[in-house]
């Protein structure tokens, strides 16, 4: 494809609703007010990571219906974490997506099992694809990958971590390793799972987008640690100042603000130097990875 990567975004994010149709139950399916409130939690948002999901799936040559279910199910799994992250139990938060959090618009308890009805949703969608081209065998993998990703040795064993380390002073190294998990796990999904549709793969090339992700999804958590300091709640579309206040630490804690950017910027760097084996080809990525620094929340 000749023309950038920034001309088909917003048709990518049609896909994408198009895929949460197909999967989500209608909002009058009984128990209808479980299904109103999924529909709820999952509308609007960036969808950065089914993006990168799409832009992984054109650096490799694939047709965008291989790459639906996992943009769909990485997505659906995005959203529950938001919508269980938000609950007072974890970061007791009222605003999400420039609107009442899932627990404020119905209320706690159908908040939880509308994240568990997320996650399981995610799951199904990636086994029950069968117009992508893709055998059982890559679809068990994604499986597979997406439950890492998204399980105790992933973004719930770092929610895990930053939910016990409030009010005490990480190290840079244990804040990484934090994050790594946290969200960074998450965000190497989204490159791992094109790579399962890719089957044939080169190992250096599955390794360059492997670091690719591993550098975006650690930037991407020091731009949140930056944007929460320097944003105003109604750009970020949450509650900004909550990591200060509750004594949470972030890289500009640890590292100072202007060290914190810094590191940043390096990672982004690194990102972009990691496909260098892909050539022009990379543009969705190079476009993307440059979209992802300039955010503003």
């Amino acid at each position: 494809m000749n023309a950038p990567f920034a001309a088909r975004v917003e048709d990518y994010r049609q896909r994408l609703q198009a895929a949460f149709e197909r999967a989500l139950p209608p909002a009058g399916c009984y128990p209808a007010r479980l299904h109103e409130a999924m529909r709820y939690a999952v509308d609007g948002g960036k969808r950065l990571r089914p993006l990168l999901v799409y832009a992984a799936g054109e650096v490799l040559g694939l047709p965008p219906r291989a790459l639906d279910a996992p943009a769909c199910a990485i997505e659906l799994i995005h959203v529950y974490s938001l919508v269980h992250d938000d609950l007072p139990a974890m970061d007791d938060d009222d605003l999400r997506r420039g609107r009442p959090t899932t627990h404020k618009a119905y209320d706690e308890a159908t908040a939880i099992l509308v994240g568990d009805g997320l996650q399981a949703l995610a799951f199904q969608v990636l086994a029950s694809d069968r117009e992508a081209g893709l055998s059982a065998a890559q679809r068990l993998q994604m499986v597979d990958l997406l439950a890492e990703a998204a399980g105790s040795r992933g973004m719930v064993g770092g929610q895990a971590v930053d939910l016990a380390s409030e009010g005490s002073q990480l190290t840079l190294a244990e804040l990484e390793a934090l994050h790594v998990h946290k969200t960074g796990a998450m965000i190497r999904a989204c490159l791992r799972l094109a790579c399962a549709a890719a089957p044939a793969l080169r190992a250096e090339a599955r390794d360059a987008l492997d670091h690719y992700g591993k550098c975006i999804g650690l930037a991407f958590q020091i731009q949140d640690d930056v944007l929460d300091i320097e944003a105003s709640s109604t750009a970020l579309g949450k509650t900004a100042g909550k990591d200060e206040a509750r004594l949470k630490s972030t890289y500009p804690s640890v590292m100072g603000l202007p060290a914190a950017k810094a590191r940043a910027a390096e990672l982004f760097a690194s990102a972009r130097a990691a496909l260098a084996l892909f050539n022009d080809g990379a543009e969705p990525l190079q476009w993307l990875s440059r979209h992802i620094e300039g955010r503003d929340h």
